[in-house]
């Protein structure tokens, strides 16, 4: 195994989950820590302007690409300990995600079960705070392992250092460290976190709290994300998406009454209105909102080069021939419709390089 750096094409869009993305004026594929770690500072040292890239399922990356260097995080290192008893996972970033859910649920641990399928690299998990069926990275964080690339010195921090919140961290969106490396914590004898998604307790026949075998909660779940055409498939372009391209939104209390007035006039008294406690208010469904606001899965037809899947309104889809452009636009509209139907603002959950939703 070499601890150099690998230059490869400049083509960004083979690098997202979307398949979309200009030129980058390098492409260096980093699969050792030490590497990734020299390759960084180097080119900081240089001047040059740096993407990190881990599984590239949350970037959206504008037609123009990127002017600089794109660094794509392979690490692939996996170890596992206990602490006072308790079992943990260390994972080099550049891990797939789903592969290292598995690779826990066969060395016969649970704790990340509910968060199979979800696309991308381990080290961008907690960035984003993923979460899926009731679980989410901060639920489970042990420690993370940054770089800060202006000390060129490495850490491990907790949980508590990273202001882990409903889909985002202090890491989002900001660039002066890079994830190295993350552990999480695991549950013995293979037993699942609780299950706290109805959706989810419903398919595996236990009360919603409860807890099963981690193998068979990680199938369930994976059944469940292939039917809303949430797992990767090169071969189905429901697929060829972001994931959720829209967070929940989260409404203030004091606005509460009025938007629930306005989805009430549109979709009628009798319609249950999903709404959850957040700690800044009361969380709405996106996709329940999109889909009441007329835009339908697959909208707008099988003519349009980027599309809403035609599973779950949530994702928005390259067919194939989309550009950047394409998608955003779609974004846009989306988003405006929301918000003239019902005066709810929506924002997108995957990281914009070098492009927005138009204004």
């Amino acid at each position: 195994m070499t601890n150099s750096p690998e230059t490869v094409g400049p083509l960004l869009a083979s690098l997202t989950t979307l398949r979309l993305g200009g030129p980058a004026r390098a492409i260096v594929r980093c699969t050792e820590t030490d590497a990734l770690v020299a390759t960084v500072l180097d080119l900081d040292s240089r001047g040059e302007s740096v993407l990190i890239v881990g599984g590239g399922s949350n970037l959206v990356i504008g037609d123009d690409g990127f002017d600089g260097t794109a660094v794509v995080v392979a690490s692939t290192g996996i170890e596992y300990a206990e602490e006072d008893g308790r079992p943990y996972v260390i994972a080099e970033a550049g891990n797939d995600w789903d592969a290292l859910v598995a690779d826990t649920v066969a060395a016969g641990f649970g704790g990340l079960e509910c968060l199979s399928g979800i696309p991308g690299a381990a080290g961008t998990t907690p960035v984003q705070n993923v979460g899926a069926y009731g679980v989410e990275v901060a639920d489970i964080l042990r420690e993370v392992r940054l770089l800060s690339r202006a000390t060129g010195q490495t850490r491990w921090v907790g949980p508590d250092a990273l202001d882990l919140a409903y889909r985002t961290s202090s890491l989002k969106g900001r660039d002066a460290e890079v994830v190295l490396a993350v552990s999480f914590w695991l549950n013995p004898d293979g037993v699942s976190a609780p299950i706290a998604y109805r959706e989810l307790a419903t398919a595996l026949g236990v009360e919603p709290g409860g807890t099963a075998e981690a193998a068979r909660v990680r199938e369930r779940v994976l059944e469940l994300r292939r039917g809303k055409g949430m797992v990767l498939d090169d071969a189905d372009h429901d697929t060829w998406s972001a994931g959720s391209f829209f967070t929940n939104p989260i409404v203030p209390e004091s606005q509460v009454d009025d938007i629930l007035a306005r989805i009430t006039e549109r979709v009628g008294p009798d319609v249950a209105v999903p709404r959850y406690p957040a700690d800044a208010g009361v969380k709405l469904s996106a996709g329940w909102l999109i889909e009441r606001a007329g835009f339908t899965r697959g909208f707008p037809g099988d003519d349009a080069a980027a599309r809403l899947s035609t599973k779950h309104t949530l994702a928005l889809t390259n067919r194939g021939s989309a550009t950047t452009a394409d998608l955003l636009a779609l974004a846009g509209r989306v988003r405006d419709g929301v918000r003239d139907a019902f005066g709810v603002d929506l924002h997108p959950e995957p990281v914009l390089v070098n492009c927005q939703l138009p204004r």
